[in-house]
């Protein structure tokens, strides 16, 4: 017998066959307590991206109209089926569709924001279910690939960051890496407070990029008995840099010799932010 299988990845979704509209929603309720009410019908039928809830135009009759979008075709068209027609929280029958807007031919995909791929994974895998470490946050504001001369003036000053994330599954026995890389060009007279902010800033902007890319490159498999597998797609032109390799090693325009030996020398001189190797979620 086959075993259905709904493939996720860490995307937003675009396609059109994963959004529906609920129609004929009552006047009477507000746009707070319809949002509640969707969000928990909904979700049950799978992890939502985007639950969105507008009263009708003018001249329409009154009442509400709601966009929901979920990450699976397969959840969105089965959310569909179950609820079109029925009453769910009011008291006449809601009318249900799936979009029948035409995706263009080619589109660029989007990865999710770091908080929607902590949403995603925690609602497939649980809280305990994954977790990720820093290997390496490292100032290469001053290495020859940041493009400091070429990029300021003696009136300003680069500040750029470069961090490596490792995202594992336990559970699974996998993990993944990401890269993610912060810069920003900044007045050479800012207060030193305010520089040591930004620095902090760019810190952990580099670090979310990293765990974003990181995401990426995971496919969840959601079985049709309710278990879920992973599958990690690797790409094989990208080189990542082991806690203990030496060389130069050039992923996303780093010059990872600056990072060679800063998985086994991450002391506070080098996060004098008080910044925490271990990133919970």
């Amino acid at each position: 017998m086959d075993i259905e299988v709904d493939i996720i990845d860490f995307k937003v979704p675009l396609e059109n066959n994963k959004t529906i509209f609920v129609w004929d929603i009552q006047p009477i309720f507000s746009e707070a307590y319809i949002y509640e009410s969707l969000w928990s019908v909904y979700s049950a039928f799978g992890a939502l991206y985007l639950l969105k809830v507008c009263p009708n135009a003018t001249v329409a009759e009154p009442g509400f109209y709601a966009m929901v979008k979920f990450y699976s075709s397969a959840q969105a068209s089965k959310a569909q089926r179950a609820t079109d027609k029925q009453c769910l929280f009011q008291s006449s029958p809601i009318k249900v569709r799936l979009s029948t807007k035409q995706n263009l031919s080619f589109y660029s995909t989007k990865p999710l924001s770091l908080s929607k791929c902590q949403n995603l994974a925690n609602h497939y895998l649980g809280f305990a279910g994954w977790s990720t470490r820093i290997i390496t946050l490292k100032d290469i504001s001053r290495c020859v690939d940041a493009g400091c001369q070429d990029e300021t003036d003696d009136q300003s000053v680069l500040l750029k960051y470069g961090c490596i994330a490792e995202l594992t599954f336990q559970q699974h026995g996998m993990s993944c890496q990401g890269v993610g890389v912060a810069e920003e060009i900044i007045d050479n007279d800012r207060d030193p407070e305010e520089k040591l902010r930004k620095r902090g800033t760019l810190m952990k902007r580099a670090k979310d990029k990293a765990v974003v890319a990181a995401f990426e490159k995971v496919l969840l498999m959601v079985l049709g008995n309710g278990k879920v597998a992973i599958e990690i797609k690797y790409d094989p032109d990208e080189i990542l840099p082991e806690e203990n390799s030496e060389g130069v090693i050039k992923v996303n325009d780093i010059s990872w010799n600056e990072f060679e030996d800063a998985a086994d020398s991450n002391t506070e001189e080098d996060f004098p932010w008080g910044l925490t190797v271990d990133l919970p979620h």
